[in-house]
């Protein structure tokens, strides 16, 4: 994974400095959100609280925010039997509007027919991704965010002043501010347990699966040539068995503020110069007029 940064951003590089990151292979991740759990605990965060009744989704936690680092993601992947689309499409050429499903009786139904029909879950660890880009850590106007010696994005709560500037500057909708106290926070990779290497260990994962006939599995945000690179490459990347944007991924994930620079750049010092020479034109115009006024020396 490439190392190199762009050149708004503020942060020092130390030379030699060894990448770390998280590794999420969604392929086996059952939605249990012993993850969440681990890292409250180890952070010191609070609850998100629980909801329960009918229409409630066990993902109770919603999103990532300021007090939730770790979100695992419920995705369900409905797809229609080829005869409930011919069935759509039969009663959309006819000008139907469809009909109730029949219901059977009680005693009736097939539950692992029913349970199928319901269609597959996925489920995704979410995380802050550490980007090599780190388009959050660019808009912060007071150094609250900093890169580490470990190449990662730390946010430091006493420094920050709640301006929220680095809330949309980040493409995956990472960042947010505490409604309590505006102070923003995210996922700190775990700066004190920070001691392994994974994209080797997740490529070889790729390869396990394609041998057993899954071959749609891949990295998201690893192993990427260097200009298709997600935000210059994450740290934390996953293995997925869907397209991105099933699990609330972006496909391309260029921070609106780096995404800016250039033009905003090219423009300012258009109007730099363009002011420079209005500025010399006045001049100019002045000193004429002064030569056809003066009479004898200026001293």
């Amino acid at each position: 994974m490439s190392t190199s940064a762009p050149q708004t951003e503020i942060a020092i590089h130390r030379a030699g400095a060894q990448r770390m990151g998280f590794f999420t292979d969604t392929s086996v991740c059952i939605g249990c959100k012993a993850c969440e759990v681990a890292c409250k605990q180890w952070n010191d965060l609070p609850a998100d609280g629980s909801q329960t009744g009918k229409g409630v989704s066990y993902d109770h936690t919603g999103d990532l925010s300021a007090s939730t680092w770790r979100h695992v993601r419920f995705v369900e992947l409905f797809e229609p039997s080829p005869q409930l689309r011919e069935e759509a499409e039969r009663a959309l050429t006819n000008g139907a509007g469809g009909h109730l499903p029949a219901i059977p009786a009680a005693g009736a139904v097939d539950v692992s027919e029913g349970t199928h029909k319901l269609g597959d879950w996925v489920f995704m660890s979410d995380v802050c991704r550490h980007c090599t880009n780190a388009g959050c850590l660019d808009a912060c106007p007071t150094g609250a965010l900093i890169r580490t010696e470990h190449q990662t994005v730390v946010l430091q709560a006493d420094v920050c002043n709640g301006c929220g500037y680095c809330v949309p500057a980040c493409p995956f909708g990472v960042v947010d501010r505490d409604p309590i106290d505006g102070r923003a926070g995210k996922c700190t990779l775990c700066y004190d347990r920070l001691e392994d290497e994974l994209v080797e260990i997740a490529s070889r994962r790729v390869a396990e699966l394609h041998s057993r006939g899954i071959e749609g599995a891949y990295l998201y945000g690893a192993g990427d040539e260097p200009e298709e690179q997600l935000a210059g490459g994450l740290g934390a990347f996953f293995l997925l068995t869907e397209p991105p944007e099933r699990y609330g991924l972006p496909a391309h994930a260029d921070s609106p503020v780096q995404e800016n620079v250039v033009p905003a750049t090219l423009a300012a010092v258009a109007a730099g110069l363009l002011a420079g020479a209005g500025t010399v034109l006045a001049f100019a115009a002045a000193a004429r007029r002064g030569r056809g006024t003066r009479r004898g020396p200026s001293w």
